[in-house]
């Protein structure tokens, strides 16, 4: 009630609405005895007004509850938010309606740190007020991802002085007094990055006179994508050091009792990790938990940009305890982020912290909401990359010679406790580098066959040779300019002559092997146009001299297109009723040395090909170094054609000769030309996408050769390549266990964690003495009980740990894990299970959580979770 000498008159009230404007004569209460303060009044009938004394303006719960949401989910603006209510009011004649938007400015600021205050739970608790990063959701990790943002830029202030701070450093952003001394007394470094060009490095200088920040600095969990409370800082100069320290060392500091190793992912942790810990040493404000070991990592993409030797050292792929991360999760955090900088950019600093630290919650909320759905998608994914990885691992170790696999294993077990330099093993170790001719004369050696034996094997293995000469003389042809020269062909002329008596003399000798038999038409070879690189399109791998065609010997036109007749060119029944049968047994025999010789000359040839392009290409200095480099890769895949081609022949006659289709199809599959690349783990080791890669199925047969010296190099080039093939398959297999097994216990830590929300709401609705608390709280132990049984629903069958009240917290749960994957805190005499309480392990039997206890006379270390 307001009087005026004496009477008592109505005052004219604007209220916002979701649906409009509107203005309204009110008239206050003047009761006796009562409190009747006119904002007071307001809240009671759910109106929050614009000021504590005089209030001429207010806004309903409803409208600021829109607003939120829509500057939340649409990114929606104040000013434009504003604009629509205005039009909703009167869409003809908006500028008739009242302007209350910088009312709405300051109100929408009150009501969201009360909000939060109130989902938080201070609100049941006048007493208890909020610490650094209380007005935040987080979920326990110490998988942390480090990057900056340029965009989310903030203008200087011209009024500093009266800027108000609502909820300084108690959510998402850093407190700005702290912070400001730190940066005061922090010196940063000014070592030259000795890894490739970034902007992070690049950008240490950046500054423009009308910024206060170019840009924040945040740490995220790596698994979620929750944003780290109290760890968001601003830049002032780019992104340089002492910023993203302090960043780290908030991170590393937040809820960490008892975990005493954290894995750090950064876009330049190989630079960043160098001087960290004496950083911390010297500055006042940094700080890191007692005893944390800090594992440094670069995520998978901005890892391909580094240099090669970053690759092992810093790679996701080769950290024990990892999972399968890719470690790049904030670049999607920034997406939705970039859409409110241009708002948050001209706002007071104050407000803006807020607006940053209530879009982090947002994303926060949304990552818990959602995590039911990711934690089920991330277990199927598992389930599958586990599946894809052990298969072809297990015949890949199956393959090789076990002396050399448990000298690696001792090689991996050591690079994982120590690191650093030892992780090299991951990548081909040379003590010196072949000559070309060296490498060209090796492989020429491995072709030569013994023809000296006589008999009937002698003779199949002549007309097996004068398949190869035939395919020879093929290529030869293929290889030649479209210009040739007179002497080039005069040259094949005379090899198809020599070349057709050679077959005429192996059909005489034929005659004789099976007396005279008529046994048909024999076969006549075509190649497959996939492995006949002629040599002549643009790419141009060039002429091919006199010197470098095959001085095979041949004799007729067309030679290379005769049927030659061996054992395989009969029908495997009709061959054994003409009694053939021995004959094509020989022939069986020797066509499965042949496809053996062939497979092995693969492996050696595309093993030198990697090296060659490892070597020389990335080394070449010189246009003239550049064209030989590319001049053995060329001759090199020609060998791997003519490998193949063949490959492909003692296929064939093998099928002919009857053999059975499950040998074919699992030791002797047909060969695709997708599988001949180069090795990419040995000439792009650095590449992102190789999380479920796998070898082609030749590298993983049963007929690779046990053993190969070679002299000029510790290991041979195809032990080098099945030593880093190995080690990097048996990695991915590990992560993805790491993976299934991380995913099945976040599910049980998720129902423990939302046990807990709903528990502790129990005991703030019992202490509750108002009405409207207890209704609140009782409305979100509902909400959290509802999430407890859709999590109990949707993780049945998955969840590694058991969801009884007597589980230990999430936290501890991943302290426990972690230790086990980095080796700590096991005794070595015992296997490690993970398990809960179950029937047949009775909690009778067990006097306390981690006692050793022995199932089928196998000692054990249980670990009660």
């Amino acid at each position: 009630m307001e009087t005026v000498h004496g009477s008592t008159i109505p005052t004219k009230l604007t209220i916002v609405h979701s649906t409009g404007v509107f203005l309204h004569n009110v008239v206050w209460c003047s009761c006796p005895g009562v409190d009747c303060q006119q904002h007071l009044q307001l809240l009671k009938a759910k109106l929050f007004p614009a000021s504590t004394t005089r209030p001429q303006t207010a806004f309903t719960f409803d409208v600021l509850n829109h607003f939120l949401i829509d500057a939340l989910e649409c990114k929606t603006s104040a000013s434009s938010f504003f604009e629509k209510i205005r039009r909703m009011t009167n869409n003809c004649f908006p500028d008739t309606v009242p302007n209350r938007y910088r009312e709405l400015m300051r109100v929408s600021r009150l009501w969201r740190d009360l909000m939060s205050r109130k989902w938080f739970g201070f609100a049941h608790n006048d007493e208890q007020k909020p610490d650094k990063g209380d007005l935040a959701c987080w979920l326990v990790s110490q998988r942390y991802v480090v990057d900056g943002n340029f965009t989310a830029q903030h203008m200087v202030m011209r009024k500093p002085q009266l800027d108000i701070s609502l909820s300084d450093g108690l959510g998402y952003m850093v407190k700005d007094q702290e912070y400001q001394t730190h940066l005061s007394s922090a010196v940063e470094s000014k070592e030259r990055s000795s890894c490739s060009n970034h902007r992070a490095v690049n950008a240490a200088n950046i500054s423009r006179s009308n910024l206060r920040a170019t840009g924040v600095g945040a740490t995220a969990c790596a698994r979620h994508g929750c944003f780290v409370p109290h760890s968001i800082v601003d830049f002032q100069k780019g992104e340089r050091h002492m910023n993203i320290d302090y960043s780290i060392c908030n991170a590393l500091n937040y809820h960490s009792a008892g975990i005493d190793s954290s894995l750090i992912i950064y876009d330049v942790g190989c630079q960043w990790s160098i001087n960290f810990l004496q950083r911390v040493a010297q500055s006042k404000g940094l700080s890191v938990p007692e005893n944390m070991h800090i594992v440094p990592a670069v995520g998978k993409f901005h890892l391909s940009a580094h240099k090669l030797a970053c690759f092992a050292r810093y790679s996701l792929n080769f950290i024990q305890g990892a999972g399968h991360v890719d470690g790049e999760i904030l670049e999607t955090l920034w997406a939705p982020f970039n859409k409110i900088s241009p708002t948050a950019r001209s706002m007071s600093q104050a407000h803006r912290q807020e607006v940053l630290d209530d879009h982090m919650r947002d994303s926060n909320w949304k990552k818990i909401v959602g995590i039911m759905k990711t934690l089920l998608k991330k277990y199927k994914r598992a389930l599958k990359g586990v599946d894809d990885t052990k298969s072809p691992f297990d015949e890949l170790t199956l393959s090789l010679d076990p002396e050399k696999i448990s000298i690696w294993k001792i090689d991996e077990k050591k690079a994982m406790e120590q690191r650093g330099e030892y992780l090299d093993i991951y990548q081909l170790q040379m003590n010196k580098a072949p000559t070309m001719a060296e490498i060209r004369l090796k492989l020429t050696e491995s072709e030569n066959t013994d023809t000296s034996k006589p008999g009937t094997v002698s003779w199949l293995i002549t007309g097996i040779n004068l398949e190869d000469l035939q395919d020879g003389l093929r290529a030869d042809i293929r290889q030649l300019p479209t210009d040739a020269t007179p002497g080039q062909k005069v040259s094949i002329e005379e090899k198809r002559q020599r070349l057709t008596a050679r077959i005429a003399k192996f059909h005489e000798t034929a005659d004789a092997m099976t007396a005279g038999m008529d046994l048909g038409t024999a076969t006549v070879h075509s190649d497959d146009p996939r492995f006949c690189y002629a040599g002549h399109d643009e790419n141009g791998w060039g002429e091919v001299s006199d010197e470098e065609i095959s001085e095979y010997i041949d004799e007729e036109i067309l030679a290379e297109e005769m049927g030659i007749w061996m054992p395989s060119s009969v029908p495997y029944q009709d061959a054994l009723a003409l009694g053939l049968g021995p004959l094509q047994a020989e022939e069986l025999e020797l066509r499965k040395g042949q496809a053996n010789d062939c497979l092995e000359k693969l492996r050696m040839a595309l093993g030198h090909k990697a090296i060659i392009y490892r070597q020389y290409f990335r080394s070449a200095n010189s246009t003239w170094a550049g064209t030989r480099s590319k001049q053995e890769a060329q001759r090199c895949q020609l060998k791997i054609d003519k490998c193949v081609r063949s490959y492909q022949r003692a296929r064939s006659a093998m099928e002919g000769l009857g053999m059975d289709k499950a040998t074919l199809g699992s030791l002797y599959q047909p060969i695709s030309p997708t599988e001949l690349s180069i090795d990419k783990e040995v000439t792009e080791e650095n590449r992102f996408g190789q999380g479920s890669d796998r070898l082609a199925w030749f590298w993983r047969g049963n007929n690779a050769s046990q053993g190969q010296d070679d002299a000029w190099i510790d290991e041979s080039p195809t032990d080098l390549v099945y030593r880093v093939n190995w080690l990097k398959a048996k990695a991915r297999w590990n992560r993805w266990q790491e993976e299934l097994r991380l995913v099945r216990h976040e599910m049980g830590w998720t129902i423990n964690w939302f046990k807990y929300h709903q528990n502790e709401w129990e005991r703030r609705g019992g202490q509750a003495t108002r009405p409207g608390h207890q209704a609140y709280a009782y409305q979100q132990v509902l909400m959290w009980g509802r999430f407890v049984e859709e999590a109990e629903k949707n993780f049945n069958g998955c969840s590694l740990a058991s969801t009884s009240s007597t589980l230990c917290s999430p936290q501890l749960a991943e302290i426990i894990v972690f230790k086990i994957w980095t080796g700590q805190m096991v005794p070595t005499a015992f296997h490690v299970i993970l398990i809960p309480i179950t029937d047949r392990i009775k909690s009778a039997e067990l006097n306390r959580p981690g006692c050793n206890v022995g199932i089928e006379n196998q000692p054990v270390l249980i670990l009660l979770l």
